[in-house]
């Protein structure tokens, strides 16, 4: 049995920020978003060239070698981002986010550091996959405060881990994917202003990825826009 991947990709400034700072990249084997900072500083070029680095592993990588190729390309992303930096000085401060993941062989492999996201629907039932490096994941993991407080704390948007040209401890995950498996990958822009419970909902209503993709941009255009948005859904699909 071979899984197939089935998604669909959107992305929009929303309704506040004057460019779109996110980027993404979806293929046959792999899956990016990236939401890139810094404002003034080119978070869309820290952005792009994170998900430049990663588009070479689009490509069959055998399970042993997942995590290894992973940890390399986010090695690079990160070195080219501080090669840019060091180019010019006004770029000083620009990073970005990344989450990526390898559809190849019988496995799927995740990296993560900053603040997008990405979910697993499997068996009706909505898993989110990473954890957000956040001063506010931060305090709800201490216990300082509750995770219902997390998106109404002032300092929300504060950024503990990003690829900025600096030392970074990128996370990692191994999934067994299994067909009929919905995957998620986006930025803040969407979870920021739609809460897990409708993202499920909608995850679970919609037929297709595209539909899925559109929907879900569409309400989080509809709770305000206030940052970039971009979204990936995508189905596996078994074919003999």
């Amino acid at each position: 049995m071979t899984l197939h991947l089935r998604w669909a990709a959107v992305t929009d400034r929303g309704h506040v920020r004057s460019n779109n700072q996110d980027a993404y990249y979806a293929g046959d084997r792999l899956l990016v978003v990236a939401d890139g900072m810094g404002g003034m500083a080119a978070g869309d070029v820290a952005s792009r060239l994170a998900v430049e680095a990663m588009t070479s592993l689009d490509v069959p990588i055998d399970n042993d070698s997942q995590m290894d190729a992973l940890h390399k390309a986010l090695e690079v992303a990160n070195g080219r981002i501080a090669e840019t930096v060091a180019g010019d000085a006004a770029l000083q401060g620009m990073g970005t986010t990344l989450t990526a993941v390898i559809f190849s062989g019988d496995r799927a492999a995740l990296a993560h550091v900053g603040d997008s996201r990405a979910y697993l629907l499997r068996d009706g039932r909505l898993n989110q996959l990473t954890k957000d490096d956040t001063y506010v994941q931060m305090l709800v993991d201490q216990g300082l405060i509750r995770p219902e407080e997390a998106g109404s704390h002032p300092r929300r948007a504060v950024v503990t881990q990003a690829l900025q040209g600096e030392p970074v401890s990128p996370s990692y995950v191994i999934v067994e994917p299994e067909p009929r498996d919905r995957w998620l990958l986006c930025s803040d822009g969407l979870t920021t202003v739609v809460s897990a419970e409708r993202i499920e909902e909608e995850l679970l209503a919609c037929d297709g990825p595209q539909d899925c993709a559109e929907r879900l941009l569409d309400l989080a255009l509809q709770g305000g826009g206030p940052d970039n948005i971009t979204v990936i859904v995508a189905d596996l699909d078994a074919t003999a």
